[in-house]
Order: C-alpha cells, then sequence, then structure tokens
C-alpha cells in the first residue's frame, strides 16, 4: 500500500494535479483599468505554473470577489458590477488583446500572456471580439495558447505597409507571405479599399458587431472618421484626414487589424501608431494632425 501511494503522489506530482502549483511556465502581463483603458489600476509581471488560470493570476495580485460559484469577477479592488447613470458597468478581460470564450476559472495559461481586465460601460455592447492595447500580442504568441501565422494585406497602402511590416518585425514577428490558413491578418489601405472585407465591414455595423467605438461617414464623395463615444454614439467628427488603428474578428476567425483611414497620408499615419507608447491599453486608437485620440471617445 505504501508503495502504491507513493507511485500515485509521484504520477500527480508530475501531472501538475492538485498537490501545488507545478513548475513554472513563465512570467505573464497583469494590467488592470478603468473606462475602457483610459484609467490605470495595476500592472505588473506575475511568474506563471502549470495550475496558472487567468483568474487564479488576478486574485494572487488584487482583492476580488466572484459570483457564479466562483467562475467570474464581480469586483476588484472594491470595484464591482453595477448600473451608473442608467448604463450597466461590468469587468472584462482579454488575452492577448483577444476577448476570450471561456471564463476567467476555466482559462489555462501557457507563459508568456498578456492579460488586460478592463471595467466599463457596456451599454453599447457586451461583446469586444479584440482590442489593440496589448501590443505586440497577438502578433508575437498567437492567441489562445496556440501561435498564429501573421500577415500584411496591403489594398493599397502604400509605403503604409511597408511601416506596418517593419512594426512587426521590430516586436520580432515573422510576416508571413501568402494566405496561409489561420493567419492573424494586418489589413492596410484606404477604408474605400478595406470597407468590402468581411471583416473590416463590421465597423460600418456599429460597436455591437465589430467591438470598434469608431465609424466613417460620407460625405460628399469622401469619407469621415467619427469616433464614437461609450454608447455607440457619435461623439466628435475626425474629419478625412484621420487615421484608424482597430482590431475585430468575423466571426470565430482569427482577430483582424485595420489601419486604414480615407487618404493615403491618413492611411500613413495609422501605420505610424503601431507601438506600445501609442496602443498601450487602448481599445482601439484614431490619429489626425499629429495628435492621438483613444477610442471611445470618453464623456
Amino acid at each position: 500500500m505504501a508503495v502504491a501511494t507513493t507511485l500515485l503522489l509521484a504520477a500527480l506530482a508530475a501531472a501538475g494535479c492538485g498537490l501545488g502549483p507545478g513548475a513554472d511556465v513563465g512570467g505573464v502581463e497583469l494590467t488592470v483599468t478603468r473606462e475602457f483603458g483610459s484609467a490605470p489600476v495595476l500592472e505588473r509581471s506575475v511568474q506563471a505554473s502549470e495550475s496558472s488560470t487567468v483568474m487564479r493570476v488576478l486574485e494572487g495580485n488584487a482583492d476580488i470577489s466572484t459570483r457564479e460559484g466562483g467562475g467570474f469577477v464581480q469586483a476588484i479592488d472594491g470595484t464591482e458590477e453595477a448600473h451608473r447613470g442608467g448604463d450597466p458597468y461590468d469587468w472584462f478581460f482579454y488575452v492577448d488583446g483577444v476577448e476570450s470564450p471561456v471564463g476567467a476559472a476555466d482559462y489555462a495559461l501557457k507563459g508568456a500572456e498578456r492579460i488586460w481586465w478592463d471595467y466599463r460601460d457596456w451599454a453599447a455592447t457586451n461583446h469586444v471580439p479584440a482590442v489593440v492595447g496589448s501590443w505586440p500580442a497577438p502578433f508575437t504568441n498567437g492567441y489562445g495558447g496556440k501561435s498564429h501565422p501573421v500577415v500584411v494585406d496591403c489594398e493599397g497602402g502604400g509605403g503604409a505597409c511597408a511601416t506596418a511590416r517593419a512594426a512587426l518585425r521590430d516586436e520580432g514577428v515573422a510576416v508571413a507571405s501568402g494566405s496561409p490558413s489561420g493567419a492573424i491578418r494586418v489589413l492596410v489601405g484606404p477604408w474605400s479599399r478595406l470597407r468590402s472585407d468581411p471583416a473590416a465591414a463590421l465597423v460600418e455595423a456599429g460597436p455591437a458587431e465589430s467591438g470598434v467605438f469608431a465609424d466613417f461617414a460620407r460625405r460628399g464623395g469622401v469619407d469621415e472618421l467619427q469616433g464614437l463615444d461609450p454608447d455607440g454614439k457619435v461623439a466628435v467628427g475626425l474629419g478625412s484626414g484621420a487615421g484608424l488603428v482597430a482590431a475585430t474578428r468575423h466571426y470565430e476567425g482569427p482577430p483582424v487589424w485595420i489601419v486604414t483611414g480615407a487618404t493615403a497620408a491618413a492611411v500613413q499615419a495609422a501605420a505610424g501608431l503601431l507601438d506600445a507608447q501609442d496602443l498601450r491599453d487602448h481599445y482601439a486608437v484614431a490619429t489626425v494632425d499629429g495628435k492621438e485620440t483613444p477610442l471611445p471617445v470618453m464623456r
């Protein structure tokens, strides 16, 4: 019996099954914000193990309360789900810039992930499939625990396409050629060329479809970028010279990043935003006349 027990314990320990945290799998980045990333709460590097989940990493670094048997977060550091000004607020999380299809307690970590929790108004949508604020994720390590090829689809983007490729290479990302299966795409080009793409077209359907708080209005034959507020309403007209960097997903396909604007100069300006300084903790970003505007536009 003693021998059998010893063998069982050894097997469980080797599998990392309930007898401790298991072996280290590497560091992960944990970010906590409020109001679509505009209010920082917490940011730190955390060592993950074989038993780490998104929930365990969070509860090890913040004071939290949960609901539904511990599977979902109700409050972080005292900020809990509520209605404010008639709008619903709750906590949402992204791993490597992609909305998770499973709860935080069920999301096992492999190491090197970027975890972002954000407390926000979800009156316009409770579904934002992808965000740009975890750059260079998902390009560096993929998403969902799997690596994916990365392609830059140049649709009349000119020099902006080279800028986008260079930004990815600077992060150690090998940009693939052709159209490999399961690729994360970066669409680069004027909106008049991108709007026919099934994923990019979601932007004009509103935040409830795309998760992007921006729109293009056609005036006088010219596309003009508009910034939306958290309710999905037009907050500011950014004009035809504004560039946009946003991310979305078509159904359950790989995330698609959109680098666009109405003019060649606007597309080039958008491509120039592909770095951590400009994108960090933002859902999407617009730029006009050298000024960056995080989206949605906060009240």
